[in-house]
Formats: C-alpha cells, sequence, structure tokens
C-alpha cells in the first residue's frame, strides 16, 4: 500500500504482480471462496451474545453460540459458549457444551464442560462429563443417537388404533372396522 521512495537507478516493485496474468495462480487472497476453503475447514456460524434468536436454527457446518436461541438446532458441529442460553432440541455429530440448554441433545460426541447447566434427555455414543458440570436428566447410549430423531416420526404408525380411537371417540374408522360381505 505504502511504499519508500526508489533511490536513483532502483525501480519500484508492485505489490502484486500477475493478477491479470492468466498462465500465473492467483495468490490465495484473490482466489474464490470456494478454492480456499476446504470441507473440514468451514468457518464457524457465530450468535454473539447481544443476539437472541427465536426459531429454528439449521446449518451445514459448525455453529458457536453465545447469545439465546428460543428453538432447536441443527448443525454438524456446536459449540455452546459459557454466556449461552438455549431452549429446544441441539442435534449435531459434535455438541460441546459450555453455557445453559434446557431441551434435548443428540449428537455423536458430547462433551458437558464445566460451566455448563443442561436440563434435558442426552442420546449419543460418546458422552464426557467435566467436574462441576451441571447435568439434570437421562442419558442414553445409542450406536446411531442421529437416528434416534428419525425414529419417532417413521414409527408414528405403532399406536394408531389407540390414536385414531382418541381422537374421534363414538366414530368408527372406516380401516378398523371388519369387512363386510357381499350377497
Amino acid at each position: 500500500m505504502f511504499t519508500t521512495k526508489p533511490e536513483s537507478g532502483e525501480s519500484m516493485t508492485k505489490l502484486v504482480e500477475g493478477v491479470a496474468d492468466t498462465k500465473k495462480p492467483l495468490p490465495e487472497i484473490f482466489a474464490p471462496k470456494s478454492l480456499r476453503l476446504s470441507g473440514s475447514k468451514m468457518v464457524p456460524s457465530i450468535i454473539g451474545e447481544d443476539l437472541t434468536i427465536t426459531g429454528d436454527v439449521t446449518s451445514k457446518g459448525e455453529v458457536q453460540v453465545d447469545g439465546e436461541i428460543q428453538g432447536d438446532i441443527h448443525c454438524s458441529s456446536l459449540l455452546l459458549g459459557e454466556k449461552s442460553h438455549v431452549s429446544g432440541e441441539v442435534v449435531a455429530e459434535e455438541i460441546v457444551v459450555r453455557g445453559r440448554l434446557v431441551g434435548t441433545i443428540k449428537g455423536l460426541r458430547i462433551t458437558l464442560q464445566g460451566p455448563s447447566h443442561v436440563e434435558g434427555d442426552i442420546y449419543h455414543q460418546s458422552l464426557a462429563i467435566e467436574q462441576g458440570a451441571y447435568f439434570e436428566g437421562k442419558s442414553r447410549r445409542s450406536e446411531n443417537p442421529m437416528a434416534e430423531m428419525k425414529a419417532p416420526s417413521t414409527n408414528g404408525s405403532a399406536n394408531f388404533g389407540s390414536h385414531s380411537a382418541e381422537r374421534s371417540p363414538g366414530v368408527n374408522s372406516p380401516s378398523l372396522l371388519p369387512p363386510i360381505a357381499a350377497e
């Protein structure tokens, strides 16, 4: 940006050479984002201390929460900071909790660190609870805790008869009546 005046006989050097020259590769800072970021090193989405979100948060990458979320969070990796407050279901492959969470946690690797306060059930493959962490709820180990979230929706027909009878008492559902023989 700033250059010193060249001495007599010296030439000035350009800060960036070859930007318009298509034969030379572009410096990394001028390369498109897709070329600079590898899939495993994505920049996290950060919810700051002063931000409150009412509603669900969904991301394909890493999410860091330092503020408040009243809703569900679905992402690949989640870090809840010390000042975070989340009310809702949390689903991610890797979850580190330092703040306050009220709701269900589902993940492969879950860590409750010292200052964390968790009220709710945890479905996990691996769980670590550090000294000083507060946890109220049940912990259930599962080989695939991420599938736990899909099970209720695909298995909703288990109590079909009792649910339909509760919804419409006194009205018979055609699917529950015996077949009528034609004469």
